[in-house]
């Protein structure tokens, strides 16, 4: 195994999370990737930015020091599998997304199954293939070495700002306080995102 975390660590990641699967894998060594790169010290003041909102961003949030209660850790809905790291003391960040091509046998006969088993024509026999690739899957991303499975690029945004505490304003629609910067004006008057939503599916 490639992985650097000792097994307890990956075993607590696993229980945190709540299960083992490939997309886990995925975080956990992208966490790895950002520790090797960035370092570990107290010195480092990292954030990351996540282009998905997969399994792995759960094992960021263990073994990294990002989290989303904290403010260091960004959800960008891209649907890639990608991750950006930044130290905030040095400005030093990367942006690594993986390989393309590393696990495209495995995903295509993958994708076939699933559609298998979504219009209900999968044979239990498919089923466990499915966990079986699905296995292998994961084992891959935890064997390769770094390198092998991420390209490390420059960030392609610049290191997030700090989390700031905004003013609080009140939908007049529903009467809900909402931060100043989730709100939306319709009408003249200031509303939060759903209601916001709702009346302008109505026009």
């Amino acid at each position: 195994m490639s992985c650097n975390f000792t097994p307890d660590t990956i075993d607590k990641t696993i229980e945190f999370h709540g299960h083992s699967c490939p997309g886990l894998a995925v975080g956990i060594r992208a966490a790895e990737l950002a520790l090797r790169e960035l370092g570990d010290s107290p010195d480092v003041d990292m954030v990351a930015v996540s282009e998905t909102d997969m399994c792995g961003v759960d094992a960021i949030q263990f073994l990294t020091t990002c989290t989303y209660g904290k403010g260091n850790f960004l959800h960008r809905d891209h649907g890639k599998m990608a991750f950006s790291f930044y130290d905030r003391n040095n400005g030093k960040g990367f942006r690594a997304f993986i390989k393309p091509g590393i696990k495209d046998e495995i995903d295509n006969e993958l994708a076939v199954l699933m559609r298998k088993d979504s219009d209900g024509t999968i044979t239990s026999a498919e089923k466990d293939r499915i966990a079986a690739l699905r296995k292998m899957l994961q084992e891959l991303f935890m064997a390769l070495e770094l390198d092998d499975m991420f390209v490390i690029t420059q960030p392609k945004e610049p290191v997030p700002t700090p989390a700031r505490i905004l003013e609080s304003l009140v939908c007049e629609c529903c009467n809900e306080s909402i931060m100043e910067s989730r709100t939306r004006r319709m009408g003249g008057k200031t509303l939060c995102i759903p209601c916001f939503n709702a009346r302008e599916q109505k026009i």
